[in-house]
Formats: C-alpha cells, structure tokens, sequence
C-alpha cells in the first residue's frame, strides 16, 4: 500500500472512532439518568479500576498500556460531564503539583476550584460545594502532611481513593539558562534541587515564595527570572521549559487522597483507613497494632497527631490491606476498639498500584 492509501486507510478509521465513542457516550448519557434516579455518584473509583483492568486485558499491542490509560482516562473525564458536572477541589493555586495530580487523574473535561488551604479541601465536600476533593497526605521524602491529617479529624467526609504522582521540579523561564539572575521556588523545593543548583549556578539570586505556581507567576512577569515547578505551571502561566527533572533523588513521590461523601465499593484490592486514640498507658498501641497481627492483616502506613483537646493523648491514622466490608477486617476493627478510647474508619478505596 502506498503512504496515501495508508493515510486513507487512518482516516476510516478514525471516522469509526469517532462514530463508536459517540455511541458509548450515549450510554453514558442513559446511565446518568438513572443515577440521577437513585442519587447514585458520578464518580464510582471500583467501577473505574475494572474498566482499566479490563482495557489492559484486552490490549493486544502495539499501543503500549499507559497510552490506551491515557485515552480512557480522559474519555471517562467526558462521560463525567455528561452524566453530571463534576466539581473537584484541589489545594491551588492552578499550576501546583495538587493541579496537576487532579488533571492526570480526572482529565480536562471536568470542572476544578483551587482552594487556598487544605482544610478548605474538606469544608467544600463536606458542604456539596465540590463532588470530590484531592488532598496530599504524604510524600517519600517530606512524610506525612500534617494539614490533610488534622482535617481527618474533624471532618465527616470518606476517604474513596488514593493516587500515587512522581514529582519531578523542572527549570521555567522565558530566557536562556546563562541569562537567569534569579530563581522562584518553594524552600522544600530549594532542598530538593540543592545539588543541581550549586552545580549549575554560581551567582543566580534564589527567592522563596508560598507555592511553586506562584514562583511561575513571578518568573513569566520579570526578566531574567526563572522557577522551579511543573510542567502544568509552564502551559499555564507561558513559560518555556529550560531544564527538566532537576530535583536530586529521582523517587519523590507523593500521596494523594481524594475524599467524597462515601467510600467506594471492594474491588479485591483494597485498602481501609483508620483513625483512633489510646489511653496514655505502657502498651496501649502496641496493643491495638497486635491485635491486627493476631487477624493476618498486613498493615501499610501509620502517622500520629497529638489531640487538641486533651494533653498526652494522639491520634493514630492506619492504613492497611483489606475492604471494610469483610468479615476479617470487621472483626480486627471491632477488637481493636476494645483497647481505643475512640476508633472510626475514614474510608476503603482502590489500592493505588502505578504512578500517574
């Protein structure tokens, strides 16, 4: 076949695509009606783990898995929009690293508010405001985000799934790299970078300020200026990409959850979050954290708070292996309860298995 004929070829089927993502659309658009009926939520994360298992199954090559990811992830971003606008809160301002987790997870189609606190995250859930929120609760190389963890005490939304996102700082300016006199960034990102920094500059001036998408407002603004952000800062505030990947560990990852009104369903992967509180006694967690061991639950993260009611006494926050809805899982948390002042479960959701 000539390049032509193979070029024509394309545009058939293209035009097929076009005509079959059409047509699931409109099955989209008739299930939106009945959730509507049964107030059902437009977003269900067990029903999206099955569809990308399955798209993964039937994926025969060559196209690799993360492509056919991509283009079913953003196709689900419209489906959203048809069943019912979706509104997602996310900590701005709009070029941070929590934008772009929103974007890679949810796509273009849906509607986004960046909120200026995390608590902030949490009251528009809790109010209806915002469908979802998406909110950092740890990273490989900071720990845990004490703002998302107090939050989790005091409000009453449900912990419905977790993503995982790389965070790779990359150089934004509008000039060349020998040109820069100045640079904008977050002091953890400063830290971060530091090796790369003094291998590369000599005598560029570095500014800390609130926000990496605030460092690239900055920069776009005054000349010879640069950030450290991402690369969703650069497409939003006009900046060219000078340098990428800069930071000095390679494996700075962080964890995002994103919170709803109700958990999701099980799925077979999953995991459950808890929060409680112990007696200030000899043996009190280690007792709790037993009786997980004594049911063969493989426990995954633990952070603690101090409590701001009452002196000497904290919070837990766990996380591990297992859905609320199974006879194990129910019988550990009932034990463990038994040695809390208090214990209650923030949410069962989808394990995060792959980095967006």
């Amino acid at each position: 076949m000539s390049l032509d004929d193979l070029r024509k070829k394309i545009d058939d089927l293209d035009h097929r695509l076009v005509h079959l993502l059409n047509e699931r659309a409109q099955v989209v658009v008739e299930i939106g009606k009945l959730k509507d009926k049964t107030a059902k939520p437009v977003y269900a994360p067990d029903r999206e783990k099955q569809v990308f298992e399955r798209i993964a199954r039937a994926n025969k090559g060559p196209l690799p898995d993360k492509c056919l990811a991509a283009i079913w992830r953003e196709l689900m971003s419209g489906s959203f929009v048809l069943e019912r606008p979706l509104r997602i809160g996310y900590l701005g301002p709009q070029g941070s690293f929590s934008h772009s987790a929103a974007m890679l997870k949810f796509g273009q189609s849906v509607e986004y508010e960046p909120v200026t606190d995390i608590a902030s995250i949490f009251d528009e859930v809790s109010k209806g405001h915002c469908n979802l929120g998406l909110t950092p609760v740890e990273n490989t190389m900071g720990g845990g985000v004490i703002e998302t963890l107090d939050a989790l005490i005091d409000s009453d939304v449900k912990i419905c799934a977790e993503i995982l996102m790389a965070i790779h700082h990359n150089l934004l300016a509008n000039c060349s790299l020998e040109d820069i006199e100045k640079i904008y960034s977050k002091p953890e990102v400063f830290a971060q970078c530091r090796g790369w920094l003094s291998s590369t500059f000599k005598d560029a001036q570095t500014i800390a300020v609130a926000s990496t998408a605030k460092a690239a407002q900055m920069a776009a603004k005054e000349p010879n200026a640069a950030a450290i952000g991402s690369s969703v800062a650069a497409e939003l505030y006009g900046l060219t990409i000078v340098c990428e990947n800069i930071e000095d560990i390679t494996n700075n990852v962080t964890r995002f959850l994103i919170i709803c009104k109700e958990d999701s369903r099980p799925t077979g992967e999953d995991k459950t979050a808890i929060l409680f509180s112990t007696a200030h006694k000899a043996g009190a967690l280690a007792d709790v954290l037993d009786v997980f061991k004594q049911h063969g639950i493989n426990l995954t993260n633990i952070e603690s708070r101090p409590s701001r009611k009452r002196e000497w006494e904290y919070y837990f926050f766990m996380d591990f292996l297992g859905h609320r809805t199974e006879k194990r899982v129910q019988g550990a948390v009932e034990d463990a309860g038994k040695h809390c002042l208090q214990l209650s479960i923030l949410g069962s959701f989808p394990r995060a298995t792959g980095l967006l």
